[in-house]
């Protein structure tokens, strides 16, 4: 007679029932492919070097000891703690909140977003005091937008769904 085998895996269930297991699923992919094209660009270039691309957009190697637009990046060091407090946090926060909100899609994948580009530049803050950026957006004429990375898109796009979210509920 054959016998079932239970598998191994467990989902995480949050209080309403739903499994929190593909948001934490979607954070790991975010932070997975923020942190290999980080070592990507470390392996493939020098600190403050550039490589155009097209008219509009370098890859370059920066470092962000600040906050998004380098803000506080020349403090001395304490910064690093503090954006490193507040990443801890706002994931805390976020995992409560997908705990009690686990079936709403749009704002659960705003959440994972968000949740993974911060656990993603936090891994930078910890490891080497400082944030990876190597996506160099800029207009002649206008200039360079700051350099940023998979994370920080992570982070923007969550904020957008959450947005999007919010307005969508708001009109019901």
């Amino acid at each position: 007679m054959a016998t079932k085998k239970k598998s191994s895996f467990t989902a995480v269930k949050s209080s309403g029932g739903a499994s929190l297991t593909p948001w934490l699923g979607i954070a790991f992919i975010v932070i997975l492919l923020d942190q290999i094209s980080k070592i990507t660009i470390t392996r493939m270039f020098m600190h403050g070097e550039e490589k155009p691309i097209t008219g509009f957009f370098n890859l370059v190697l920066a470092y962000n000891p600040g906050a998004a637009f380098s803000f506080l990046s020349n403090q001395g060091g304490w910064q690093k703690y503090f954006f490193a407090a507040i990443a801890i946090g706002a994931v805390v926060f976020i995992l409560y909140l997908l705990r009690k909100h686990a079936g709403q899609r749009m704002f659960c994948w705003a959440l994972a977003l968000i949740m993974g580009g911060a656990l993603g530049n936090l891994i930078d803050r910890l490891a080497y005091g400082h944030v990876i950026d190597f996506l160099d957006f800029h207009l002649s004429g206008v200039g360079h937008f700051p350099a940023f990375n998979i994370a920080d898109t992570a982070i923007t796009i969550g904020a957008i769904l959450f947005i999007v979210d919010e307005l969508r509920r708001v009109n019901k």
